[in-house]
């Protein structure tokens, strides 16, 4: 019976004047506007849409080497049509020049910011994360600041910053957790660590000889530098290649130090040859102090034809694509 009722009572509603007359007060103009950027696609044309891809361009090391204290983007958003400032996708690497006896400040909306210093000494204040002492060849990641961060320089510096914030710009959102804290590895250390590395077994025949800078708090899952950002300090020892590899995240890799000339450098395409090189490859040769892109999926490997060795360090958003199980790294041996 209360079945029934219910249903009269809906019935009689839907039909009364009150009802109606509500319906009327919805003026046909706001009807469309909240339709009309509704788009709708055929699926199979639609799945894999059109979009610019990751270039490979350099930021040549000139950019930090002369001239005013100053902040460098590395910039590729007109490259790939994106609206905001951008290095890839999710990240934006610049350089930071620093004259000695000099400051900056630095201001990201971003969870992760990323500094590794190229030359130079000095320190890096956040007032809330607090003071980092840094010297060449050190690397410190700060979480979400709401603050500037101040860099002061001793001698003539030069860093490379790093973070995430053209993937929140894209999202529309700003950071309300930092998601750890602020972390410093010192060059010593890392240095010692590759050494240690080395002369395990079987190191000569490993794809990459390097150490990957991880988080306490990614230890139990992606084991990157923060959650979304994945770092990699490589050895290429004197007169080696390194195979391909490849990956979707886009790497964004700094040369360290590398023997001047033409003698290192990186070899990379979309695809293998039958021999499982870098089938019809685009080089880029290692500059020491210079950036370089390489775009996600391409198969890159590394070759020093010198008799020194090289060092180059990757930035990536590999942390993101870790946690999404699709990162996909795949060696070619």
């Amino acid at each position: 019976m209360s079945k029934t009722v219910s249903r009269n009572v809906v019935e009689e509603f839907a039909e009364s004047p009150r009802l109606k007359k509500a319906k009327l007060c919805v003026p046909e103009q706001a009807i469309k506007k909240v339709e009309e950027d509704a788009r709708m696609y055929e699926y199979t044309s639609a799945a894999n849409p059109h979009m610019s891809q990751v270039p490979v361009m350099v930021h040549p090391a000139s950019l930090h080497q002369s001239g005013a204290t100053r902040i460098i983007p590395f910039d590729l958003s007109t490259q790939m049509n994106i609206s905001q400032a951008c290095s890839s996708p999710n990240l934006l690497a610049s350089f930071i020049r620093i004259n000695p006896n000099e400051t900056i400040d630095t201001d990201a909306t971003a969870t992760s910011q990323a500094f590794y210093i190229i030359r130079g000494s000095g320190k890096s204040v956040s007032a809330e994360h607090g003071e980092i002492e840094w010297s060449q060849g050190d690397l410190f990641v700060f979480p979400a600041c709401e603050c500037k961060v101040v860099h002061s320089a001793i001698a003539d510096s030069a860093i490379y910053w790093v973070n995430d914030q053209p993937l929140l710009k894209f999202l529309g959102v700003k950071p309300c957790t930092k998601k750890f804290q602020t972390t410093l590895f010192k060059n010593e250390r890392m240095l010692a660590e590759v050494e240690r590395i080395k002369h395990e077994p079987g190191a000569e025949h490993r794809n990459r000889l390097g150490i990957l800078l991880g988080n306490k708090v990614t230890e139990d899952s992606t084991k990157t530098l923060t959650h979304t950002l994945w770092s990699l300090l490589n050895m290429l020892p004197a007169g080696d290649n390194q195979q391909p590899h490849r990956h979707n995240s886009v790497a964004l890799d700094l040369c360290i130090s590398a023997e001047a000339g033409d003698k290192v450098y990186t070899l990379m395409g979309p695809e293998l040859d039958e021999k499982g090189w870098v089938k019809d490859p685009v080089k880029c040769v290692w500059k020491t102090g210079a950036v370089f892109s390489t775009p996600p999926g391409w198969w890159h490997s590394h070759h020093n034809e010198t008799n020194k060795p090289a060092w180059v360090l990757p930035m990536q958003d590999a942390g993101l694509y870790t946690y999404q199980r699709t990162l996909d790294i795949q060696f070619s041996k």
